[in-house]
């Protein structure tokens, strides 16, 4: 007889280390089973910490500039940075030049402090949570794909694309790639594209009864994938001093999804819409992301013999 299985979920980080930090210690917190982590790993800004002729260093973040004097309070201005979602870098005035006039030098820089991060992450998961707890953790569409290795590498973790991961009896497999954007991330596709790459997916598997789909697009129109309307400048339209929105999830998710009823679904990718719908049988769920207020937001979902017990959303 199988066991009831206790899976935390939670998505779209995006490099804030306080929200790892608490991803990491969710599974004592709430004592789970599993961690799932579905994707959108990696920040999307530097912060340089210059060094000045007089030896003190100077940094300009969170609506302020700072002067720092000593290795303890640049390691602190780090600290704080790292927890923000953003990464620190510690450079000199040539260099900052340098990189302003040469974005393949920026993006090689980014390349580096994205893997240097996931890896420290990784380290991290190794060391703090207990052996008998499943970490999954799969990029998502933001993501770059330098951080693979790096999640592949790791003798804790688990990299769950294009593979069946089986938590207790239930078969999960993932999709790190979403329908288009405004935004031309890196894993991103036409929906064409992207509904063959889930049913490679779905062609891992012999029965869909028991199968948890780690899908980093919500369906689309399921309420789980609402996201502000932008004008021509990518900015944010409003209607009467409220912003508008749009579904902007899959038609692919959403085709297969209905096709196969697996048992669950596990989506983020659209920060601002947290829920949960159902489709025939089965439950589909983003949790959302407040990951710039450093807020961990996931779903537990108690599963057991091919049914969801239960589920509930919790924050911190």
């Amino acid at each position: 007889m199988f066991e009831l299985v206790k899976i935390f979920f939670a998505s779209d980080i995006h490099g804030s280390e306080r929200c790892w930090v608490k991803f990491l210690r969710a599974a004592e917190f709430y004592n789970v089973d599993v961690l799932i982590m579905g994707g959108d790993l990696t920040g999307k800004l530097i912060v340089p910490i210059i060094e000045r002729n007089d030896g003190s260093y100077t940094c300009s973040i969170f609506g302020k500039d700072y002067v720092l004097r000593s290795r303890k309070e640049i390691e602190e201005m780090e600290e704080k940075i790292r927890f923000s979602g953003y990464y620190p870098y510690v450079t000199t005035e040539a260099e900052v030049e340098e990189l302003q006039a040469d974005d393949r030098k920026v993006d090689k820089l980014f390349d580096k402090l994205m893997v240097e991060s996931v890896k420290r992450w990784m380290d991290m998961a190794e060391e703090r949570v207990k052996d008998d707890v499943m970490v999954v953790v799969s990029p998502g569409n933001d993501d770059r794909f330098v951080i693979d290795d790096v999640i592949k590498s790791s003798k804790r973790v688990i990299y769950p694309e294009e593979r069946v991961v089986y938590i207790d009896e239930h078969p999960m497999i993932s999709c790190c790639w979403v329908n288009p954007t405004p935004w031309n991330s890196p894993r991103e596709t036409s929906e064409e594209e992207l509904e063959k790459r889930l049913r490679r997916e779905f062609d891992r598997v012999g029965d869909y009864e028991k199968l948890i789909c780690n899908f980093h697009a919500p369906p689309y129109k399921s309420g789980l994938d609402l996201a502000p309307k932008l004008d021509k400048k990518m900015r944010v339209k409003y209607f009467m001093g409220k912003p508008q929105f749009s579904p902007v999830g899959s038609k692919a998710v959403l085709k297969v999804i209905k096709e196969f009823e697996p048992m669950l679904g596990l989506h983020g990718h659209i920060h601002e819409s947290t829920g949960e719908k159902h489709f025939g049988r089965t439950l589909c769920i983003n949790p959302g992301s407040e990951y710039g207020e450093g807020i961990l937001k996931g779903y537990i979902i108690e599963v057991k013999n091919g049914e969801v017990r239960k589920h509930w959303k919790v924050e911190g």
